[in-house]
């Protein structure tokens, strides 16, 4: 026992899973080589790539992000919405402060800093339709800005972490991707097909990371270079990648809890007290009023605007703003998605969904708000021209050439280069754990040097796309491994609906089943009652049973019924059926019956399918039926005794219900 704590306490010094490992980092090896040695034929290929996708798959990432959507809310709504994500009896392991901070970290932090300010001014003076630089050009930006950032992405989130939580902390399966996909494929997912999807999500998390860490250090290095003079070019952004990545696996080594945790409630606080400086600063009213209406805006046209591919207005504009983000959230939703997961334990399936979709969301809309609409304030009213310009020239210097018309610029921009380089850690520790977790077959108590390993491989990534042909190719990148996982997330949405139908049908089972009473009425011989339980009767058998057993046991219960001053009636149908029923005049009935019911055996018996012998194979049991119709329980084998208080109880409840109803 001594040995066997020992070696319990002893963290292995490899813990991977070989398959999805060595795969993965072969394949990310490969694709950094590639964009690296041939960087021309590399851009080349990605613009290609993502011509192609915008043109043929455009139409599939929109209609599965609107699926996503509906399949999360309908799930919260329904039934399933109260069961936990864990055992019935777990609690939360984070508050929601802490729990809030680190999904929202994760989940779009340094996207939120780059394109706050940029987004909507670019919609502003260069919409997908209409005229450029007016009001309703503005109106649109926002309304754009909003659609991008709102609820689609959060949804697809959702439907990624919901599963992984559901199925690694309800059914205590590995908290892999993989997992999610056991109601359709069972213990195959221990085998290929299930290695191949998870290596599908390491891709695409990796691929995902390093196109924030991309947008993430291209920003930073704008900002040191309005403080201090930097040069802005691609070799600072490598050295940055490297430097930054160097205080990630710091991080990472921490741990959750010591690390990610504390850094997510840090960002939180420097991106609370940045959004109220904005708010503060900037046109206060005008931007509480737009707030309101934007949101308004955002929520009455979410419809239309969910499926507008601008088939009759064909541009590219969708392919380089709406496709990028639906393939961004998608390639970032194993990330995202796990790590949610990851920390969502013990909370019920309603109030995951109404945390996850709103309360971001409710953040977002802010920031987007105070930072575009100050900005465009700027531009239209106060007459400041150039921050479209410079916005079009570069948007990674929006955000600072945004500060400059506002107070203590210098402290403003200096907070604000702080922040994305505590998103960009954030962001890569989050997805150094995640990617070590699917690559080490589920466990989270991996070797630290593993996380290390997956957070240099991150900053490789990011550094070779940027090489390969900057911005450009961190979209493609994005958009081209978020196509085979999208396919992964539809087969995930349904893995996770079948579990969840079976687990409510288990439970209205565990809730309504009816068993023979054990108390000392009817106590009996445990084997005998197991036998019972195993025993599969014939059609005669159960007839009989009804016959001398469940017949009597009504006509002596309607006996006592009579003698309450009740009208009684006692029969037998044509199928063997017997039933009681008591009439109560103007108000409902009460009727109890009792069928023998015939079941196909089950599969380990049935070895000749043939309709003949199937038949004589069937098998029977004694079915209780209430006005309402059968009720799936079977009294076959139970007492006179037993039936009588099964009647009354019955009888009961429908008492109830008649006095609830008058």
């Amino acid at each position: 026992m001594a040995e066997q704590d020992e070696r319990n306490d002893s963290t292995p010094r490899i813990q991977i899973s070989p398959p999805v490992f060595l795969i993965s980092a072969i394949l990310t090896l490969a694709f950094v080589l590639f964009a690296a040695t041939f960087t021309e034929t590399a851009g080349t290929l990605f613009s290609v790539t993502q011509g192609w996708i915008s043109e043929s798959a455009g139409w599939f990432y929109v209609l599965a992000v609107a699926g996503f959507i509906v399949f999360v809310v309908a799930v919260a709504l329904s039934g399933f919405g109260r069961i936990k994500l864990g055992p019935d009896h777990s609690e939360p392991d984070y508050s929601y402060t802490s729990w809030f901070a680190m999904l929202f970290s994760a989940g779009m932090g340094i996207g939120l800093m780059f394109f706050g300010v940029a987004e909507p001014v670019m919609h502003f003076v260069a919409p997908p339709v209409g005229d450029p630089e007016t009001v309703e050009a503005a109106k649109q930006a926002m309304r754009i800005t909003f659609f991008h950032w709102g609820v689609h992405a959060w949804a697809i989130y959702a439907v990624v972490a919901l599963s992984l939580a559901y199925f690694a902390f309800r059914h205590e399966l590995p908290l892999t991707i993989r997992s999610s996909l056991y109601p359709l494929i069972g213990d195959r997912i221990y085998g290929p097909i299930g290695h191949a999807v998870d290596t599908f999500a390491v891709l695409g998390t990796i691929f995902g990371v390093a196109t924030s860490l991309g947008f993430g250090v291209i920003q930073i290095n704008s900002g040191l270079e309005y403080l201090f003079g930097l040069p802005n070019n691609v070799t600072v952004q490598v050295i940055l990648i490297a430097a930054i990545t160097a205080v990630a696996t710091v991080s990472v080594a921490l741990g959750l809890d010591a690390g990610i945790r504390r850094l997510s409630v840090l960002n939180m606080i420097l991106a609370g007290s940045l959004l109220a400086f904005v708010l503060v600063a900037g046109p206060t009213v005008f931007l509480l009023q737009t707030l309101v209406q934007n949101t308004g805006d955002y929520v009455s046209n979410l419809f239309s605007m969910t499926f507008n591919l601008y088939a009759y207005e064909p541009t590219d504009w969708i392919g380089g703003w709406t496709l990028f983000y639906w393939g961004w959230w998608i390639a970032w939703a194993p990330f995202v998605g796990m790590f949610i997961a990851r920390v969502s334990r013990g909370r019920t399936i309603r109030e995951f969904v109404v945390g996850v979709l709103l309360v971001p969301l409710g953040f977002t809309l802010m920031w987007m708000t105070f930072f575009g609409n100050t900005a465009l304030h700027m531009i239209m009213v106060q007459g400041f021209t150039e921050l479209a310009d410079a916005v079009a020239v570069d948007t990674s210097v929006a955000l600072f050439q945004f500060f400059e018309h506002l107070p203590l610029s210098t402290i403003t921009a200096l907070i604000a280069t702080l922040l994305v380089v505590t998103f960009f850690v954030t962001s890569s520790d989050s997805g150094s754990l995640v990617v070590d977790i699917l690559t080490s077959g589920g466990r989270d108590d991996s070797p630290t040097w593993q996380r290390v390993f997956w957070a240099i491989v991150e900053g490789i990534v990011a550094a070779a796309l940027l090489v390969a042909g900057g911005l450009a190719a961190l979209q493609t990148a994005t958009i081209a491994s978020a196509l085979p996982f999208t396919i992964v997330m539809i087969l995930m949405a349904w893995g996770l609906l079948s579990a969840l139908r079976i687990e409510a049908k288990k439970r209205v089972s565990l809730r309504e089943v009816r068993t023979a009473p054990t108390g000392p009425r009817g106590a009996r011989n445990w084997k005998n009652r197991l036998h019972a339980m195993m025993h599969q009767p014939k059609r005669r058998e159960v007839v009989r049973y009804i016959q001398e057993i469940v017949k009597p046991a009504l006509s002596e219960v309607a006996e006592e019924f009579r003698k309450q001053n009740l009208t009684v009636e006692v029969g037998q149908g044509e199928d063997d059926r017997v039933w009681v029923e008591v009439l109560h005049g103007d108000e409902i009935d009460f009727f109890y019956s009792v069928h023998p019911r015939a079941y196909e055996p089950p599969t380990f018996v049935m070895r000749d399918t043939r309709d003949k012998r199937l038949e004589q194979l069937k098998y029977f049991r004694a079915e209780v039926h209430l006005k309402e119709g059968g009720q799936d329980y079977d009294v076959m084998g139970w007492s006179r005794d037993d039936v009588i208080h099964d009647v009354l109880e019955q009888y009961e409840r429908h008492m109830h219900f008649l006095t609830a109803v008058r």
